[in-house]
Order: structure tokens, then sequence, then C-alpha cells
């Protein structure tokens, strides 16, 4: 039924900005690996896109996370910025619903980067492989 499921991905980052090793974000959850490998990245852009063809898993209902189920199992986690939970959705748009099948480069949640940064809360998201024994 998923036939694009089998064919090779090139992944893309979710959102402009700049990277950073995973062990260095400032949250030990994401730092220490526990939800999984991956890197981290500083957003310039408000916008954040699909990093590769695949089905949106999981969109939290508070729009600051969302996972993608790719090719063999893969699955990447965009986590936006760091106790984003908190605002309840407030600075997220959600343009995507859970469930749907997104091509690279699409759009998923659309965010208000000046409110998050004045509740003083970083911007710095993580993007986690969830399966990476699934990774070649």
């Amino acid at each position: 039924m998923f036939s694009f499921l089998n064919k090779e991905q090139e992944i893309m980052a979710p959102v402009t900005g700049k990277t950073l090793d995973i062990k260095d974000v400032p949250d030990e959850v994401f730092s220490s690996k526990m939800v999984g490998d991956g890197i981290a990245i500083d957003p310039s852009g408000d916008t954040f896109v699909a990093p590769a063809d695949g089905i949106l898993k999981m969109l939290f209902a508070t729009n600051h996370a969302y996972a993608l189920e790719l090719k063999k199992g893969v699955e990447i986690l965009v986590h936006i910025g760091l106790d984003t939970v908190g605002l309840n959705g407030e600075g997220f748009t959600a343009l995507k619903k859970q469930g749907d099948i997104v091509k690279k480069g699409e759009a998923i949640i659309k965010i208000d980067p000046e409110f998050i940064k004045s509740k003083g809360i970083s911007l710095i998201s993580p993007v986690i492989f969830t399966e990476p024994s699934s990774l070649k």
C-alpha cells in the first residue's frame, strides 16, 4: 500500500539554521541520547518541514513536536525548541495533520520565534532518529 517506504530516501534539515551536536543540547533527555541519536538545529527560519518523504506518524497536540515514519521503520522525531510543551501550542501552527503522507520539504509546522523567545524558551530543536538500528 505504501510502496514509497521501500525506496531510498535522502534526509534534509527540517528547518534552516545552525546545526549542533546532540551532546551540546542543554537538555539532558536529548544530550544523553535517551530518546535516540541525532543532531540539533538552532533555527533561523520559522517553518519546519518534512526532512524526507514519509507518513506524519505523530503530531503532538501542542504542535511542538512531530514524528515521521520513513522506509524500513526509520522514524525521525523533530522537537521544536526545549521545554516548549509548556506553551500549550501558543506560537505553533500545524499545517498538516497526523496521518498525512508528506513529501520532503513540505511544510508541517510554522512557529512564531519572537513569541517563543519572549517566554525565555530556547529554540534549539533536536532532530532524533528514534530507530537508529535500521539506518545504513
